[in-house]
């Protein structure tokens, strides 16, 4: 299916105009390579007024390639773009921000150290003439970013440091900084990956409110729910090449899944049929205190007295919003805040005390961080130093590395796992999300754990790179081991998990059974104050 025209029938809040607007972007032929090697094969695109065109396709498909050209990234391209229907190049991304396009993207491009009103106006200051130079009109860019910030419903204090507020106001005060660059089209790239459940309903809310304003979204997300909660137009790309694009209510879930991967998926979540075996990771009033206190000063707690147990082949869902503490409890049990005083844990039966990650390892626990990028892997190394990174006695007897055995090593992973790279020596950064998570959890697996603690397994991943990964979890299972994993998509919570435990404000909250679980119970539990 070819792309759509821009003379088709607009979304609701433009309907009723006479004349139709003009595509706020229009990208034909766009065509990229790099190094000789195509990443964007005569792709078309376009956005409309008040209207939300999702861009879906697996890692790799082109999809960032195309929005990099859009903003001003990639300048050397063929093909042409059009603003408002008037031909456009842009320079540099901020030649494209002066022309109303801007980027709100996964990773946010705030200044922490900076106050909320100095990263609104960064790179763009009000100014007023002085008797020999221009300065900040500080109570002017006060002013306007108050206006800004009411605007999205964002009650804050515009003088504090933006590292004081969390994920979903630095989500709002990005679309503030946007609207003083006064833009017109929204490029977000992943923005609800660390979002809570209710964030995401806030940022949604703010998309309606820039759609009534006719702004045009285009929205780039992996998450299946989001595309048909918050799409006008679904389109796909594959292979770098344009595969179709179509109203979403005309495209069903498994044909978006088929032109996304080129294939049908039989199933979401893989059946399982594990044999639940005995307890192999059990906690008896496990609390966290936060880092810092002293035994003078009065504790603060992460977690607080939880309990649970994970059995061999089983897998445990841990469910909560942002602060609800479950990875500050996958982190206790790991060891990344030292020593624990309070509460009990053991392992395959044998009392364990938490002492280090280096001492949970040996006792055969693997923990994968919800941020690959930042702490799961070094970019900069390739897949096989990766892979071996939390094994390195087994690969470097008597000190000496052993590039062969590392090598040997990697190679069985890559096979196992199924990960898709050049080779062994090609660098982390280089590969696509759903891969980097491969080599993360290859590098655990690598240590021969008996208890997994998996959070956001599938963060940033696409729908194929997902399937497989279930896939691999579920064979994990039949194997043995054991899993406490957190997860923030409820479909992956509710397809997976054997059992689910919520928690609030580090307390447990709730405990369901897989045949009893519902998203209304869920969500009702992640926002309860009373422990069970």
């Amino acid at each position: 299916m070819g792309a759509l025209s821009t003379g088709e029938a607009k979304t609701s809040n433009a309907a009723a105009r006479t004349e139709p607007d003009p595509a706020l972007l229009t990208m034909t032929g766009i065509s990229k390579s790099f190094l000789g090697v195509p990443v964007l094969r005569d792709v078309s695109f376009d956005l409309r007024p008040g209207e939300v065109h999702v861009l879906a396709g697996e890692n790799g498909a082109g999809k960032s390639t195309l929005m990099k050209i859009a903003a001003g990234v990639h300048t050397d391209y063929e093909g042409e773009i059009a603003l408002l229907g008037l031909p456009s190049r842009f320079s540099s991304p901020q030649d494209a921000a002066a022309r109303g396009i801007s980027v709100i993207h996964q990773e946010m491009s705030l200044i922490d150290s900076m106050s909320v009103v100095d990263n609104i106006f960064l790179g763009r200051e009000l100014t007023r003439s002085g008797t020999a130079r221009q300065w900040t009109d500080r109570s002017a860019q006060l002013r306007k970013a108050r206006e800004f910030c009411e605007q999205l419903d964002l009650d804050i204090d515009l003088s504090r440091l933006v590292e004081d507020y969390s994920l979903s106001v630095k989500n709002r005060i990005e679309i503030a900084k946007a609207l003083a660059f006064n833009a017109r089209i929204f490029i977000m790239d992943e923005p609800t990956s660390a979002l809570s459940g209710p964030e995401v309903d806030k940022l949604f809310g703010l998309i309606r409110q820039l759609k009534t304003r006719g702004c045009g979204i285009i929205y780039i997300t992996h998450r299946m729910e989001e595309i048909y909660r918050i799409a006008d137009r679904i389109t796909v790309l594959r292979d770098g090449r344009h595969v179709g694009t179509a109203p979403a209510g005309q495209l069903s879930e498994p044909e978006l899944i088929r032109w996304m991967i080129g294939r049908e998926l039989s199933r979401h979540f893989p059946v399982r049929r594990t044999a639940i075996g005995a307890v192999r990771l059990e906690i008896d009033g496990l609390s966290v205190p936060k880092p810092g206190g002293t035994s003078t000063t009065k504790k603060s707690w992460l977690v607080r007295e939880v309990s649970l147990s994970v059995r061999a082949g089983e897998i445990v869902g841990l469910a909560g919003l942002e602060g609800s503490g479950n990875t500050d409890l996958l982190r206790g049990i790991f060891g990344a805040y030292g020593k624990l005083e309070q509460g009990k844990v053991a392992i395959d039966g044998a009392r364990f005390e938490i002492h280090s990650p280096r001492r949970s390892v040996q006792q055969g626990l693997a923990y994968l961080t919800n941020d690959r990028k930042g702490t799961g892997l070094i970019l900069g190394l390739g897949v096989a130093e990766n892979i071996t990174l939390a094994s390195l006695e087994a690969v470097s007897p008597a000190l000496w590395m052993r590039r062969a055995m590392e090598w040997q090593v990697a190679d069985r992973h890559v096979r196992a796992l199924g990960i898709r790279a050049a080779g062994l020596w090609q660098e982390v950064a280089t590969l696509s999300g759903g891969n980097q998570q491969k080599v993360a959890l290859a590098k655990w697996i690598e240590t021969r754990p008996g208890v997994l603690l998996l959070d956001e397994p599938t963060r940033g991943v696409d729908v194929g790179s997902k399937h497989e990964i279930y896939e691999l979890m579920t064979q994990w299972t039949k194997d043995g081991f054991a899993i406490l994993m957190i997860t923030s998509e409820m479909p992956e919570l509710l397809g997976l998990a054997d059992r689910i435990i919520v928690m609030h404000r580090g307390r447990v909250t709730a405990r369901f059974g897989r045949a009893e679980a519902t998203q209304e119970k869920v969500l009702k539990a992640a926002m309860a104050d009373e422990a069970v």
